[in-house]
């Protein structure tokens, strides 16, 4: 449990609290490059950590954030025309660079131009991996840029989606690293899949063992399986302060892995009520297929997440998510289709901040408890005025690897190759 002081530490992300400092320390994944497709296209709203900012891609090709509103009389530059490099606001002409230095005045005389002096609040970005990352920090603690093995895989083999939830940011991050949650919430009494993927739900009960690390943690669930057939063991990896690798490399028609895939999420805060889920995966062998870039296992895609209504899903709380109970009865354990939408129901149906005075956790929970523990060091390392883990170059080369190892054997040494592929980092 957490008390309601330490709730409103690790959940409020606004301008000055304690968690949205933290958050600003790192880079974040604000749009998928596509929204932006070419120079002086339409600019495109963002609201991030609480702030209502405004994107474009100006004619060099370079993309400004900026916040909405225009210096001059503070109407929205969302409305703006994206011409000759810069942002101009349609109410007076103001222009606005990438940078936000306001460049043209149009309205005032030559004497009373003071166009110098006038800048609005901007924030770097960078590209990486399809999509447009921000740095709301201060500059001097700009971290290196978020080099994550999935941004560095050519287009051909990797595929990046995003869906919004409406619910705080840590509910929802806190869903994705429980992994006990798949052997219940996703399980399929019919059509299941095989693999190692089936052995979830085989084993629905698991040992969680969790090992600090200079970027947050490794984790694994660790689920013994019949005499004679080993444990099935399934790691993952916590990157401070919202991001996880997990393994997906079971999701094949047999226990042989086909490609060596790799997959994750990362829980972006919108304000303290909403968040944006990025999900992304990528082959290091083969390119994705048509097949696998289809999300319709997932609940994600265009047929269930409304790009033009904020990446809102179809299936919402509007609609109790078109639960059916037949189906719940006799083929899920949900009744609720798309693995992420059944995340989405369970942790929105928390309401928009969870009290978590009320909850009970136990021996599974070792991976929430851990991330707690680690949000609050780091507020307080921030406070102080140091560095936060994770706002380096530690996670560059992470892999999270699934593999049936025998009974007496060390997951850690049996699978550290893999999960490190350029050494541990120290």
């Amino acid at each position: 449990m957490l008390s309601e002081r330490l709730n409103e530490i690790v959940t409020r992300v606004g301008p000055g609290t304690p968690m949205g400092e933290l958050m600003r320390r790192y880079w974040q994944p604000v749009l998928l490059s596509w929204e932006l497709p070419g120079p002086d296209c339409p600019p495109v709203r963002v609201r991030l950590l609480g702030e209502d900012l405004v994107a474009f891609r100006d004619t060099s090709g370079r993309v400004g954030l900026l916040e909405e509103w225009c210096a001059h009389r503070r109407t929205s530059l969302w409305l703006g025309r994206n011409e000759e490099d810069g942002l101009r606001c349609v109410f007076h002409g103001w222009k606005y660079d990438v940078t936000g230095q306001c460049v043209d005045m149009p309205n005032e005389l030559p004497e009373y131009d003071v166009k110098d002096k006038v800048r609005v609040v901007s924030y770097p970005t960078q590209e990486l991996g399809g999509a447009i990352w921000a740095y709301l920090g201060p500059k001097e603690a700009q971290p290196p840029a978020p080099n994550f093995e999935w941004t560095r895989q050519p287009e051909s083999h990797r595929h990046v989606s995003k869906g919004l939830q409406e619910c705080n940011w840590l509910q929802a991050l806190e869903g994705g690293i429980d992994s006990i949650h798949t052997s219940f919430l996703h399980r399929r009494f019919t059509g299941g899949r095989a693999g190692l993927e089936g052995l979830r739900a085989k084993a629905t009960a698991a040992k969680l063992e969790v090992n600090l690390t200079s970027y947050g943690y490794t984790y694994a669930s660790i689920r013994t399986l019949d005499e004679g057939e080993g444990k099935y063991v399934r790691t993952y990896h916590y990157v401070m302060p919202n991001h996880q690798i997990r393994a997906i490399q079971g999701y094949t028609a047999d226990t042989k892995v086909q490609k060596f895939k790799i997959a994750g999420h990362v829980w972006v805060p919108v304000d303290d009520e909403h968040c944006m889920t990025w999900n992304w995966y990528y082959s290091l062998d083969k390119p994705l297929d048509d097949e696998e870039r289809d999300e319709g296992f997932w609940g994600n895609g265009p047929s269930y997440i409304d790009a033009k209504n904020g990446f809102r899903g179809y299936l919402n709380k509007a609609n109790d998510y078109k639960i059916d109970r037949e189906v719940q009865r006799m083929e899920t354990f949900t009744g609720i289709e798309g693995i992420n939408q059944q995340d989405r129901a369970v942790q929105e149906a928390m309401g928009p901040i969870v009290d978590r005075r009320g909850e009970h956790l136990g021996q599974t929970d070792k991976a929430i408890i851990a991330s707690r523990k680690l949000l609050l060091a780091a507020v307080k390392t921030v406070e102080d005025g140091g560095v936060p883990p994770g706002a380096d170059d530690s996670y560059y080369d992470l892999r999270a690897i699934e593999q049936v190892l025998p009974q007496d054997a060390d997951w850690v040494e049996a699978l550290k190759d893999l999960m490190y592929p350029a050494g541990v980092p120290t």
